[in-house]
């Protein structure tokens, strides 16, 4: 961690580290979120989830005297199912209905709703509702589902597949290199766990005639796009607004059943509804993330140098593909970014992204990146050890060299920029790599084995429109626009589309503006989470805020900066040539007038203004995109050493070293703690988190007793060096940043715990680790050293 201390909160532009705006409401108990809010006549509601995975509802009966406060499908008719196209030929549509209808896809899935004065009563009235169920057998995993087509999940589908991918560059089998391996790499299912679930508020405003949902969403403006859809409304009545939000990391980016149904409500009965996620919930119909399945062939050269990459990539995607993403964007996401930052030439890919009776896949933080980083980097240590060489050592010589940059990969991704050896070799210093094979010499008094591991990973950050167009999604991100005001006591506003849900945008985008116009941090606000407010943008996913949002805020802030320095000379009697910006004042020769003044002049005082001022005033809506819109990437090295206790099959995390590189950072406190939090996160794939299912693909995990989250005990002291690549396509240089610190550590810590046991032969390869696993590993390496012992004599 840095030793430079915060700036105040008024200075700082670009590169600074600002104090964060948003923490003083939030460290002092005065944030405002969903569950806060209260309203005159406010019903709450409860939804009543289906018990069993697959089955057929063969009816459902309302508890007598309360049926206008239970409300099923059928009394929906008026409401769409949520079905989010693609333009891929193989991709099979599925319509998601707000309540389950005709029959339910997985354990937790919402088939009624009721609502009354309190949560507890809503509860109490769900109690009373009878479903009667015809029980279908449960595919309750991809093996199921691939193996036993006449049991599907969409009866209309002939198979249990959403979508196949596929690429094919230049493979050539190899079949006479010196090195082929194969190995088999499996990520658990997971919950996001935002502190914040699900959250939605709605009502009816009499005065606008608008339906105005409050919602903790990433995507404002999507999530109106898509009630006006499927509610068959005109966009125009209604708004949604986002106020503080606690958490999100993706599981709120799309289109909630949930939003859906509040908002129907409110719609209907002209009442407010509001509805707030429990932790139980959480758990068993969140339970939507992580799961992938690789089977990988490596064909290298004698010194592990890597020619060619065959791959088999299974998805778990649960029931439904959710709108507006689909389930293509973790598909095209673990295809395109399995080859990593690794410079090789031939290259296979089959993806399958498979329905089972689960819950809808959603895309977590890093969103693909984690399992085909934790694969790739995995089988680059496994060469490493089957060509006896150092892990690092191999990985540097596959690494793309800084000097080929910009540098097209095998899979058509343009790196725009960065080192990515010197990220190892400075990772490879700040962990003590020769410190710690020296102490592996010699026995631990404890008796527990020291391991050391490294990954290295690139993050697609802030791709646009070609990317997604790719994908075929049903929304695709173009230009992104902010408007910029300056009001009339000279201060600033800042008007964005994007959401914030724990980035720091409230703090980020004013110092893109302070390094630009010099209006003090302080003095700067950022509007965001109101379609009534903002501007149209796509919201907050993929890293690409800072980049996107960020880019639209300095494009306007120079138009506006052109339209003050015009008024400025014009007051000072100066040419416009001849007058400079600095410190919130236009300065000519000695003389000076404030933005105060000049505000004033517009607002104020007209007559004082030039004669050929641009009329659009103070106020400036500008659109950006980068030069090159398939992504800003970033990337980053992750070292960690760990102790193995071959006894107990504990891990624990002695030493933990992140080398990153997003280009420009805007504020450098930021980015470390978005690095710390994603670190934390993916601790949690690596060791602890895992959704278990029985073999009628019933939640085992369903309270935090059963499923286990990384606490502060668990973390380590995380040290992060920085590195500034600048992009050259975007504003600034710089890129997004905000998934990466997720996606290496499942890789690099399984890497260091491979590299304890190596004198064992024994090999994890997948998540979690937990000290089963590892006993088990070594159960069955002892028991093949012992076999093969035998079979020598």
């Amino acid at each position: 961690m840095s030793n430079e201390h915060p700036h105040p909160i008024d200075n700082g532009g670009v590169g600074q580290r600002v104090l964060r705006k948003e923490d003083e409401r939030h460290l002092h108990g005065k944030g405002h979120f969903v569950a806060d809010m209260s309203m005159p006549g406010l019903c709450e509601v409860a939804f009543l989830r289906s018990p069993l995975a697959h089955a057929r509802i063969r009816n459902i009966i309302k508890p007598a005297g309360f049926e206008s406060c239970v409300l099923t499908r059928s009394d929906m008719a008026d409401v769409a199912d949520i079905v989010a196209p693609s333009t891929l030929a193989s991709y099979k549509s599925s319509g998601q209905p707000p309540l389950a209808h005709g029959k339910v896809r997985f354990a937790g899935e919402p088939v009624v709703m009721c609502f009354a004065r309190t949560r507890a009563q809503a509860e109490d009235l769900a109690e009373l509702v009878e479903i009667e169920f015809d029980e279908l057998p449960p595919i309750g995993n991809t093996d199921i589902a691939m193996a036993d087509t006449a049991n599907r999940v969409h009866e209309e589908w002939d198979d249990n597949l959403f979508l196949t991918l596929s690429a094919d560059v230049d493979f050539d089998a190899h079949g006479n290199a010196p090195v082929v391996l194969r190995k088999q790499f499996h990520l658990a299912r997971q919950v996001m766990a935002p502190m914040e679930g699900k959250a939605v508020l709605a009502y009816w405003d009499e005065r606008l005639a608008q339906l105005v949902v409050y919602s903790g969403t990433q995507v404002p403006h999507l999530v109106r796009t898509g009630l006006a859809q499927f509610l068959g409304l005109d966009i125009g009545k209604i708004r949604v607004v986002v106020p503080d939000m606690g958490g999100a990391f993706g599981y709120k980016c799309n289109l909630m059943q949930e939003e859906l149904c509040i908002a129907w409500l409110a719609f209907k009965y002209k009442k407010p509804f509001r509805y707030i996620e429990d932790r139980r919930e959480h758990l068993v119909a969140g339970a939507n993330c992580r799961e992938h399945h690789y089977d990988l062939t490596a064909y290298a050269d004698e010194n592990g140098r890597l020619l060619a990459l065959d791959a088999k990539i299974i998805i778990d995607g649960g029931a439904y593909s959710v709108w507006p993403f689909t389930v293509a964007l973790e598909g095209g996401q673990a295809t395109g970014n399995l080859p990593g930052p690794y410079d090789f030439r031939a290259y296979r890919c089959l993806t399958k992204c498979v329905a089972t009776n689960k819950p809808a896949f959603l895309p977590y933080r890093g969103v693909a990146r984690t399992g085909v980083c934790f694969a790739m980097e995995l089988m680059m240590d496994a060469i490493a050890r089957k060509v006896g060489r150092e892990a690092w050592e191999v990985r540097l010589d596959n690494l793309v060299p800084g000097s080929a940059m910009p540098y097209k990969n095998v899979a058509n991704k343009m790196y725009d920029s960065g080192d990515y050896q010197q990220s190892l070799r400075r990772a490879v210093d700040m962990i003590g790599l020769n410190s710690i094979r020296r102490r592996q010499q010699r026995p631990e008094a404890d008796g527990r084995l020291i391991g050391v591991g490294f990954a290295t990973y690139t993050e697609q950050s802030a791709h646009g429109t070609s990317v997604f167009a790719s994908w075929g999604v049903a929304i695709v991100p173009g230009y992104e626009q902010a408007t910029v005001r300056m009001t009339p006591s000279g201060g600033l506003e800042i008007r964005v589309g994007v959401q914030s849900h724990g980035q720091g945008m409230e703090t980020s985008l004013a110092q893109i503006a302070v390094e630009i116009l010099g209006v003090p941090v302080g003095k700067t606000a950022v509007i965001h989470g109101d379609t009534a407010l903002t501007p149209f943008s796509t919201g907050t996913y993929a890293s690409r805020s800072a980049v996107m949002a960020g880019g639209a805020v300095s494009v306007a802030c120079k138009t506006l900066r052109e339209r003050i320095l015009m008024i400025g000379a014009h007051l000072l009697g100066a040419a416009p040539d001849a007058v400079t910006l600095a410190d919130g004042r236009v300065q000519a020769a000695g003389k000076q007038v404030t933005l105060e003044d000049i505000a004033q002049a517009w607002y104020m005082r007209p007559e004082r203004l030039p004669p050929l001022v641009d009329k659009g005033g103070l106020e400036v809506t500008a659109g950006y995109k980068p030069k090159v819109d398939t992504g800003a990437f970033t990337y980053a090295t992750h070292a960690c050493c760990v102790a193995v206790d071959t006894e107990t099959g504990s891990v624990e995390i002695l030493d933990y070293a992140i080398v990153e590189d997003c280009g420009q950072m805007i504020n450098p406190m930021i980015v470390e703690g978005q690095t710390y939090g994603g670190t934390a996160q993916g601790i949690g794939t690596a060791l602890y988190e895992e959704v278990l299912y029985d073999g009628n693909a019933q939640p085992l995990t369903s309270t935090l007793a059963d499923y286990l989250l990384p606490g502060a005990t668990e973390v380590p002291n995380i040290r992060i060096a920085h590195m500034e690549s600048l992009s050259p396509h975007t504003e600034f240089g710089m890129k997004g940043m905000g998934e990466g610190g997720a996606i290496a550590p499942p890789a690099a810590i399984f890497n260091a715990v491979n590299d304890a046991l190596k004198a064992f032969g024994a090999e994890l390869n997948e998540t979690p680790l937990t000290p089963h696993r590892l006993l088990e590993a070594i159960s069955k390496s002892t028991s093949r050293s012992a076999a093969a012992v035998a079979a020598a004599a």
